[in-house]
């Protein structure tokens, strides 16, 4: 057995000596390298070992960065460990009944007609499998960025070195990145509420679905019926389709956020064997659970650029203006009708703020941000602007993304676009004017309808009382 310490045994060198990453990987494994491959601590079913056996199922050919084959079969696993039955033929026809009262509700709180073509119970398996299509579009511009940028950040010297190695520490990157997604995706579905519960549109267009078994987990903790927790959450999955469906920009603006995230990744190979080096100081090896700890904790999560956070920014702004929207069109919708809306609105209002702890985790993932932080000033903003110009005027904003509010407008909310009812601005004199035409009364005269002093009915004309 090898006493080097980058290398975990005879017959299992460690791939990546010669490169910034030999450390790691050695450190990683180094239950290994003392415990042997046949026995000892390295060995066992929940030491270093089962890290590593984990790590290699990821590291099977794919077709692009992630492998999303077993970072589903991750998620799956994960979602299996609490029952998840399949939503019944009852509770398939509920979801389409509340979807249904839902949307002629919302016709008398926005002009956005309808946006459902279809409704869908889901068990939290059937979430994951409806909404892959788009976290890879989410995920995978992060992802393929950082594993290119780990490989093309070697300084050249090292390169040479470590030539089709390279690839190697692409791959190995790429799988616990899939490690992490799936573990992410995984707590993720035992919490959503719907389709839209996030705020980005996950589902197919037009497909307003509830997850059923998370939905009767969230009604448990309320003091309302499961009927009305069935239907709030039908209205804002309702009103949330409208809004994609009748902005047409909205989704490319969100996902390109996430883009142009994952462009201004700037990925330095050296920085991040330093800070994987400090977070592995009084790791043991041995446990893996301790192990898959440094991945949700963000061990190849690398410091945001300039750019970044700008691009995240403006993902959160826009996610707390459609949620925003949602939350004030939903309660213009329930205000008369549903007593229960309330203690609804205000429960989801601080489920969404705080944050669940798996969107705590994907967001370590990716650097994603799933909660609006502003949702209340986005909600008092677009409630301001109907009760002062209407729904046209609210819903008028979607119409470009230019016209949308920005950060300072949220921290102002009742002030956006007041310009549009407030009075024109008058100067001393006209303001003179102004003030003894309403002091003297609709006849005096200057007033509109009043009498000119020089006209016909004045002190020289034919009207005065001196005429006659």
């Amino acid at each position: 057995m090898s006493n080097d310490p980058g290398t975990p045994g005879d017959d299992q060198p460690n791939p990546f000596k010669g490169t910034p990453f030999e450390q790691i990987f050695g450190a990683l494994g180094g239950a290994l390298g003392g415990g042997g491959m046949a026995g000892g601590a390295g060995a066992g079913p929940g030491g270093g070992m089962a890290f590593f056996q984990q790590l290699q199922s990821l590291m099977q050919p794919h077709d692009g960065p992630l492998n999303w084959t077993a970072a589903t079969d991750m998620a799956r696993q994960a979602i299996a460990q609490e029952p998840d039955p399949s939503p019944s033929r009852r509770d398939q026809d509920r979801v389409a009944d509340a979807v249904r009262l839902a949307d002629h509700w919302l016709d008398t709180a926005t002009g956005f007609p309808s946006g459902v073509g279809t409704t869908a119970a889901w068990s939290r398996a059937e979430w994951l499998v409806e909404t892959q299509p788009v976290w890879q579009v989410l995920v995978e511009p992060v992802a393929a960025r950082s594993v290119t940028g780990l490989s093309s950040g070697l300084p050249e010297e090292m390169k040479a070195a470590a030539g089709p190695l390279v690839g190697i520490i692409g791959q190995a990157v790429g799988g616990m990145m899939a490690m992490q997604i799936g573990q992410g995706l995984g707590a993720l579905g035992g919490e959503v509420l719907t389709a839209s519960d996030i705020g980005l549109p996950l589902g197919a267009p037009g497909k307003a679905a509830l997850v059923m078994s998370n939905v009767r987990a969230f009604a448990d903790g309320l003091d309302v019926t499961e009927d009305d927790v069935v239907l709030y959450l039908a209205l804002r999955e309702a009103a949330h389709q409208r809004l994609f469906a009748h902005v047409p920009w909205l989704r490319e603006h969100l996902i390109g956020a996430v883009t142009d995230y994952a462009r201004g990744l700037e990925i330095n190979a050296q920085q991040i064997q330093e800070r994987v080096q400090e977070q592995l100081r009084g790791i043991d090896p041995t446990n893996l659970e301790a192990m898959q700890g440094l991945l949700e904790g963000g061990m190849f999560d690398p410091p945001q650029t300039e750019a970044q956070t700008a691009a995240l920014s403006r993902l959160e702004i826009a996610l707390a203006l459609v949620e925003g929207w949602v939350d004030e069109v939903v309660g213009q919708a329930t205000a008369e009708r549903m007593p229960a809306a309330t203690k609804l609105r205000e429960a989801v209002r601080r489920r969404r703020a705080a944050g669940g702890p798996a969107e705590q985790t994907f967001a370590a993932l990716v650097g994603l941000e799933l909660r609006p932080r502003r949702l209340r000033d986005a909600s008092t903003l677009w409630g301001g602007l109907r009760t002062r110009s209407g729904q046209e005027a609210r819903d008028g904003v979607w119409m470009h993304p230019d016209l949308l509010p920005t950060a300072a407008d949220l921290d102002d909310p009742l002030s956006f676009r007041d310009e549009a009812t407030r009075p024109a601005e008058l100067s001393e004199d006209e303001f003179d004017v102004e003030l003894r035409k309403l002091l003297d009364g609709p006849g005096s005269p200057g007033s509109p309808d009043g009498d000119s002093p020089d006209g016909p009915d004045g002190p020289d004309g034919a009207g005065s009382p001196d005429a006659e």
